[in-house]
């Protein structure tokens, strides 16, 4: 059942979630509520350990939260949804698979591609050489993993956790590993693919210029047990390149965000 156009895609109402029973009870997130639109690209910040890679499992159904609702299209989230694309700080390719073969997995073993992947695999390997074609990754098919460079690998990543065109990507710190060049070469690439696709995106990361150059909304974070302190609209057009990164607006964005979480530790 798909929600109205006005619905919210991802709503998190009132969720309060704590590990552990008893008086080992460890609270992880506390009255967390936050709206996500179709399309829209989201970014989550904060202090380590406030909750964001928990606010990722509970909007894809991987946990369910102690207080509160969990709704996707509307609908309560019971447990995992489906499609949903997922990448993370480490690639975990598999080196024993070339690159096309890793990113074609998640056709083999996700309905409704999984059933019809022998016989239409030409039809799927095609995708696969667009979308690394799209990511700068073209020719480079058949290598190996560990025949790429880390910002390589990590494309890769990218290439599989959309080949089966999820409708949400979660982005857990997916740049967080790569030095410095490599992760701003990427955010080019994640925003083109963001344009082209319009897929609905959650971003965790620690990096504040990453948050604001990819988003359309900032969620600020606050201690453990996290809660949302701040709510940030990114009013920045795009495309955004690495030289709006430089401008006095981005540059406040990035100051007013940084202020609040260090509000955190005072």
């Amino acid at each position: 059942m798909q929600a109205s156009s006005d619905t919210p895609l991802v709503e998190l109402r009132n969720v309060s979630l704590s590990y552990g029973s008893g008086r080992e009870r460890i609270p992880a997130l506390e009255d967390v509520t936050l709206s996500i639109g179709k399309g829209e690209f989201v970014a989550v910040v904060g202090p380590s350990g406030c909750g964001k890679s928990t606010l990722m499992k509970l909007v894809t159904g991987l946990m369910p939260p102690t207080a509160g609702e969990v709704r996707v299209h509307g609908q309560t989230v019971k447990g995992p949804i489906r499609g949903v694309g997922m990448a993370f700080q480490a690639p975990t390719l598999m080196p024993w698979r070339t690159t096309r073969d890793n990113i074609l997995l998640p056709l083999e073993v996700v309905e409704p591609h999984k059933r019809r992947f022998r016989k239409n695999k030409a039809e799927y390997v095609e995708r696969v050489e667009k979308l690394l074609a799209s990511v700068g990754l073209g020719g480079f098919g058949d290598k190996f993993p560990w025949q790429l460079s880390g910002g390589m690998q990590q494309r890769s990543s990218l290439c599989r956790a959309l080949v089966h065109e999820p409708e949400i990507l979660m982005l857990d710190e997916p740049f967080g590993a790569l030095d410095a060049f490599t992760r701003e070469e990427l955010w080019g690439v994640m925003q083109a693919l963001w344009l082209e696709r319009r897929f609905t995106a959650v971003l965790v990361t620690h990096d504040l210029r990453e948050a604001v150059y990819l988003a359309d909304t900032v969620y600020v974070m606050s201690r453990r047990p996290g809660r949302i302190v701040k709510l940030r609209n990114v009013d920045l057009p795009r495309p955004r390149r690495l030289e709006t990164t430089f401008e006095p607006r981005f540059v406040e964005i990035v100051h007013e965000l940084r202020e609040r979480i260090h509000l955190e530790h005072a």
